[in-house]
C-alpha cells in the first residue's frame, strides 16, 4: 500500500529530503500511521531514522533555519531521542533500535538496529506500522505484522509473543486496555491471556505511570469498557483494589429484588456520567462513588444489606487512593472527595421536596461544583423500573430548575456569611477554639435558611445575642 498524499505532506517531504541528503532511511511511525488509516486526526509525528536520530534532527533544524523558518532542537540523551519544535508542532526523532530487558527493570538495553528491529519493539501491531519518507518510496506503507488487518478486525494484538511484550514492559498491559477503550477495539485473546499471566509484573511500574494510564482510560470514549477489562485481566486489583472488591465482595442480597452487583452498578453510573461530561476527574468520582459500601456493608434480617455512611467512608478512602497512586493533592482531590461525599445529597433533597434553604445548602456544600454533583447524582439513578426512574428524573429536573433560578437571582454568591472566624475572635476577644466554630455555624445556618440578611450588622445582632447567653 502506498499513500499518494499524507497529512502535513510538505513537512514530511522536507524531512525525507534531509534524510536523503544524509543517505538515511527515514519513516513516520506509530500513532500517526494508525490514525491515518482510521481517518482520525493526529499531529503527533514520530520519525524513525535508520541511522543517528539526533544527527537527523539537527540537520533538519539547520535546513529549516537556512530557509528562514524558526526551529528549536532539544536532545534527550537518556532516551537517545531528539525533539524539533517548528511549524507550531513537536516532531520526535529517534534512531532505529532493538531492545532487550532485564527481568526486574523497564529500562531496556538499547542497540542500533534496522527498521524491522524497531517495529519488533513496538507495543501493538496497530502501532508498529511505518510510512517511508524518502523520495524514492515516499508514502509506502511498511506493515510486517499485519497491522492493517488488525485495524479492520478492530483488535489489539502484540507483534511478538505477548509474554515477551508484557514481561519486557508491563506498562504495555495498561496501554492495551487504554487503546481498547479509546478506539472501542477488542483485545486479541492470546494478548489478553498474556496480560492475565503477567499482571503481577505491574509491581515494577511507578504509581505516576499507572495513574497517567488510568486517567487516559477514564478520558476515553469507552471508560466503562476499559475498567471492565482492567477487572477481568487482574490489573485492577493490583492498583485499585477498592474498586475491584466491588465485584468480588460486592453483592447485595434483598429478599424482594434478588441481588445487585455493585461493580456493575458502578460501571453503569460511569457510563451515564461519560455521556454528560468528558472531565476525567468527574468520571473518576463516578468510579469511586460507592467504594465505601464494602467496609460499611451490614446485613439486616428482613431488610437485606445496608450501607450506612458509605459516602463519608468512601470520601476518606478517596484521600488514601490519591496519595497511594500519587495523584495530585490539589483541587482535583477536593473535587473527587466532595463528589463522593455528597453524591447522595441531591437525591435526598429532591425526594423530600425542593426548598430554597435546601438548595442553598447543596450549592454551598458543593463548593462551586454543583453542576458536577448533579451529573453524578442523576447518573446514579440506575433502577430498572421505568416509573421509578421517571419519577427520580422529574425530581432532579425540578431541583436543577430551582438552582438555576437562585443563580439568576444572584443568591449563590451570598451563601458564605460575610463575618469570618477571625472577625468573631477579634470582636469577642476569643482564641481559636470550639466556640468560634459553633458561632460560625449559627450564622451560616441563618444565611443558608434565608432567615437573616447577609450583612455584618444583622449577623452581629445574632452573635451578640448568642454571646449574651
Amino acid at each position: 500500500m502506498t499513500f499518494k498524499t499524507l497529512p502535513y505532506q510538505n513537512i514530511l517531504q522536507e524531512i525525507g529530503q534531509v534524510a536523503d541528503s544524509l543517505k538515511y532511511e527515514c519513516y513516520v511511525v506509530g500513532g500517526f500511521v494508525r490514525d491515518l488509516l482510521l481517518k482520525r486526526d493526529n499531529d503527533d509525528i514520530d520519525v524513525v531514522v535508520v541511522g543517528k536520530g539526533t544527527v537527523m534532527a539537527k540537520a533538519y533544524v539547520d535546513y529549516l533555519r537556512n530557509k528562514g523558518i524558526k526551529a528549536k532542537y532539544s536532545l534527550f540523551e537518556n532516551f537517545g531521542t531528539a525533539q524539533v519544535k517548528t511549524y507550531d508542532m513537536e516532531i520526535e526523532f529517534v534512531g532505529a533500535r532493538k531492545e532487550s530487558y532485564e527481568r526486574g527493570s523497564r529500562k531496556p538495553i538499547v542497540e542500533e538496529g534496522t527498521l524491522k528491529d524497531d517495529q519488533l519493539r513496538r507495543d501493538f501491531t496497530i502501532n508498529a506500522m511505518a510510512i517511508c519518507l524518502n523520495k524514492r518510496h515516499f508514502g509506502k506503507l511498511v506493515d510486517p505484522f499485519n497491522g492493517v488487518d488488525d485495524l479492520e478486525k478492530r483488535i489489539i494484538r502484540t507483534p511478538v509473543k505477548p509474554d515477551i511484550t508484557f514481561s519486557d514492559d508491563p506498562l504495555r498491559q495498561l496501554r492495551a486496555v487504554r487503546f481498547a477503550s479509546k478506539l472501542n477495539f477488542d483485545i486479541d485473546r492470546d494478548t489478553f491471556e498474556g496480560i492475565q499471566r503477567n499482571a503481577d509484573r505491574l509491581s515494577i511500574i511507578s504509581e505516576e505511570r499507572i495513574n497517567v494510564e488510568l486517567m487516559k482510560i477514564l478520558a476515553s470514549d469507552s471508560p466503562s469498557k476499559g475498567i471492565h477489562l482492567l477487572l477481568d485481566s487482574g490489573l485492577l486489583m493490583k492498583f485499585l483494589p477498592e474498586v475491584a472488591k466491588l465485584d468480588t465482595d460486592g453483592r447485595t442480597e434483598k429478599i424482594t429484588h434478588g441481588h445487585k452487583n455493585i461493580f456493575g452498578h458502578t460501571l453503569e453510573v460511569l457510563s451515564n456520567v461519560a455521556l454528560k461530561t468528558t472531565d476525567p476527574w468527574v468520571r473518576l468520582a463516578a468510579l469511586l462513588h460507592d467504594i465505601g459500601k464494602i467496609p460499611t456493608r451490614k446485613y439486616v434480617p428482613g431488610t437485606g444489606y445496608t450501607f450506612m455512611g458509605h459516602e463519608t467512608v468512601g470520601a476518606n478512602m478517596v484521600d488514601v487512593i490519591f496519595r497511594r497512586l500519587k495523584l495530585p493533592l490539589d483541587e482535583h482531590l477536593t473535587l473527587v472527595h466532595n463528589l463522593v461525599k455528597l453524591h447522595m445529597r441531591p437525591q435526598s433533597i429532591a425526594s423530600e421536596g425542593v426548598t430554597d434553604s435546601g438548595v442553598r445548602r447543596r450549592v454551598f456544600d458543593a463548593d462551586g461544583h454543583i453542576d458536577e454533583l448533579l451529573i453524578l447524582a442523576e447518573a446514579d439513578i440506575t433502577t430498572g423500573k421505568a416509573w421509578k426512574k421517571e419519577k427520580f428524573i422529574a425530581q432532579y429536573e425540578e431541583l436543577k430548575k430551582r438552582i438555576e433560578e437562585l443563580k439568576q437571582a444572584d443568591f449563590v454568591r451570598t451563601f458564605q456569611p460575610c463575618v469570618s472566624g477571625n472577625d468573631i475572635m477579634e470582636r469577642y476577644g476569643l482564641p481559636s477554639c470550639k466556640k468560634v466554630g459553633e458561632l460560625k455555624q449559627i450564622i451560616k445556618d441563618a444565611v443558608l435558611d434565608g432567615t437573616v440578611e447577609n450583612t455584618p450588622e444583622k449577623l452581629y445582632e445574632i452573635l451578640d445575642k448568642e454571646m449574651g447567653k
